[in-house]
């Protein structure tokens, strides 16, 4: 049994091994680290979130491949680009465009979703003021993750839609881990010295960030006796989470580098190192 100073000092070391700009080349944030226009970043974070499960190789692949297909600026293509996400309209009535789109698949998330996710975020920057007033206005509701996470669900569902498109996007009042969701308000939220997340929203305290849990953070937590919940849902996020932010108050999901390199890069379940 290992002591939370033992703890604390194993996940500050491997925050510090892990947390470089060398992280980014193996790790879908890559994808819009290519931008530089807020907007751009925002909508190649968004989307590239939305399909990282999987293959890490695939990910990366599929997502530079929809960077292309919009024409590698995201922004103006979207507010540019008429799309129609009707899976019963026939592909010779969409713009070029849309109908290249249409083509898009990643696993299960087909062009049709694709489709959805742009008109979507269209509406979400021509009608909401833009993902990260979305994002800021529900977390204002509670001062939390869950009701951001909450409110922006609401919102993107908010245009019409196939009930096949709610799969892609976590449900948090289901008690969904929401991962993919939380990496990405990761991404944008921290203000990393070390260059790796963007810390372009400024109302969003890291704070109030919760743990991206999947099966790499969840086993090393629960191999660290960090958690005991043997789900990954929401009630294990807020449970792993409370125990980061006892190590580290104010940026308690820098930890989220530690868990995952961990997991990812150094062994079998039973090999977790300790130091």
């Amino acid at each position: 049994m290992h002591t939370d100073s033992e703890i604390k000092h194993l996940l500050e070391n491997r925050y510090t091994l892990y947390n470089n700009t060398d992280f980014i080349g193996t790790d879908p944030i890559q994808i819009p680290h290519r931008f530089q226009r807020k907007e751009d970043i925002e909508i190649a974070g968004f989307l590239t979130a939305t399909i990282s499960w999987g293959q890490r190789k695939s990910i990366i692949s599929n997502a530079n491949r929809l960077m292309e297909l919009m024409d590698n600026s995201p922004y103006e293509f979207l507010m540019e680009t008429s799309f129609v996400s009707d899976s019963l309209i026939m592909s010779h009535t969409l713009t070029k465009e849309a109908n290249d789109i249409r083509k898009f698949v990643h696993r299960t998330f087909n062009g049709n979703d694709c489709l959805f996710f742009l008109e979507s975020l269209k509406n979400i920057y021509s009608q909401h003021g833009g993902l990260e007033q979305v994002f800021t206005e529900g977390y204002r509701h509670e001062q939390t993750a869950f009701s951001a996470l909450k409110h922006f669900r609401k919102v993107f569902l908010s245009v019409e839609h196939e009930h096949r498109v709610t799969k892609h996007l976590s449900d948090v009042t289901a008690n969904s881990s929401a991962k993919r969701l939380n990496m990405y308000l990761r991404w944008m939220v921290r203000a990393d010295e070390n260059g790796v997340d963007f810390g372009l929203w400024k109302h969003i305290p890291a704070s109030a960030l919760m743990l991206p849990l999947d099966v790499h953070t969840g086993d090393v937590a629960r191999a660290l006796n960090l958690l005991q919940r043997k789900q990954n849902d929401w009630k294990a996020v807020e449970e792993i989470t409370a125990v980061l932010r006892s190590f580290d108050p104010v940026d308690p999901i820098k930890y989220d580098f530690s868990l995952f390199g961990i997991g990812a890069f150094e062994g079998k379940k039973e090999q977790f190192p300790i130091i």
